[in-house]
């Protein structure tokens, strides 16, 4: 092999720089930090976000029935929030469980925008970011989704 294309050996690696550890650790390291973003995002998705509208919350029932859609507008939202907390825990899931939670953001956002005057418009904006790095990151689940769907099928 010529030099140009040998493999980087820990007697050829420039100085401070461990060869063989130098990605793996890297990339555990980047597991790790994307798996707690994860369950941080669970966390606040189901506590914070979803149980209000769950437990019908005077404060998530007066925003509801400003927006008009009542009751069952505020369950059914706390419900897809919960659903997706869940969902961003189960390895199969969690590319779609950020995907669809990040739909519900951009729904948030334009309900902000449009009937709160964009008070918290920011929340559901700045939520889509980690969403989209989860997505992206375990994009590599949804074939093996694709897979145990067509099973069943």
């Amino acid at each position: 092999m010529s030099e140009t294309t040998a493999p980087l050996t820990a007697a050829s690696a420039p100085a401070g720089v461990v060869a063989a550890e130098s990605a793996t650790a890297r990339g555990r390291r980047a597991r790790i930090a994307l798996r707690g973003l994860q369950v941080l995002l669970a966390l606040f998705y189901a506590i914070p976000s979803a149980l209000p509208k769950l437990i019908a919350h005077p404060s998530a029932a007066e925003s509801f029935e400003k927006l008009g859609w009542g009751s069952a507008g505020m369950y059914t939202i706390g419900a897809l929030e919960l659903a997706g907390a869940v969902a961003l825990l189960i390895p199969v899931l969690q590319s779609v469980a950020a995907m669809a939670l990040s739909a519900l953001m951009v729904g948030a956002f334009v309900v902000q925008v449009a009937v709160f005057d964009g008070q918290y418009a920011a929340t559901p904006l700045i939520l889509i970011v980690p969403l989209a790095l989860i997505a992206w990151a375990r994009r590599g689940h949804n074939a093996d989704l694709m897979r145990l769907l067509r099973r069943r099928a």
